[in-house]
């Protein structure tokens, strides 16, 4: 779905660029040999995990499945989602975009090894894909997703779930 006509457009209709709490998932996509998925972000150009905020009536799981679909092409169950971290702090993951909205995300972070198709940017939201090694990810990367890769890397390490 693209931002006009969602949840947190129409809410943005209301509250302006005022900071919103928002709800939402990103998702690391692995492969065999260790490498994620990364995206070239739309909005600022940066590199992230695929990821965004949760539409009305939709849960953690369904919010990854969808923006990893939208984001990257992939399609995976919310079955094969495995849960490794969730991520609220303020000083991390409140986000300035660059047109002057402000969002302070609590999220779910997943990993899934198992999916369907070929990665593939959607041309708004990602400009481009790269599966790269999640402990030296593509450059310029995004602050807050910093945050979501040490969690990740957490995960990996020690198999627990993991809190940020």
């Amino acid at each position: 779905m693209s931002f006009e006509g969602s949840y947190l457009w129409r809410l943005r209709q209301k509250v302006g660029h005022d900071l919103v709490l928002q709800p939402g998932a990103a998702v690391a996509a692995q492969r065999e040999d260790g490498k994620v998925l990364f995206i070239r972000r739309g909005d600022n150009g940066v590199w992230a995990l695929p990821g965004g905020a949760a539409e009305e009536g939709g849960s953690f799981a369904r919010t990854a499945v969808d923006e990893l679909r939208e984001e990257t092409g992939l399609v995976v169950e919310a079955a094969d989602l495995i849960p490794i971290a969730c991520f609220s702090d303020a000083e991390r993951h409140t986000l300035h975009y660059p047109n002057g909205d402000v969002a302070h995300y609590f999220s779910m972070c997943f990993l899934v090894r198992r999916w369907e198709g070929e990665p593939i940017p959607d041309g708004e939201e990602s400009l481009e894909l790269a599966f790269g090694d999640p402990a030296d990810p593509p450059q310029p990367f995004e602050d807050s997703t910093a945050r979501v890769l040490e969690l990740l890397l957490a995960y990996l390490r020690t198999g627990e779930f993991q809190v940020g």
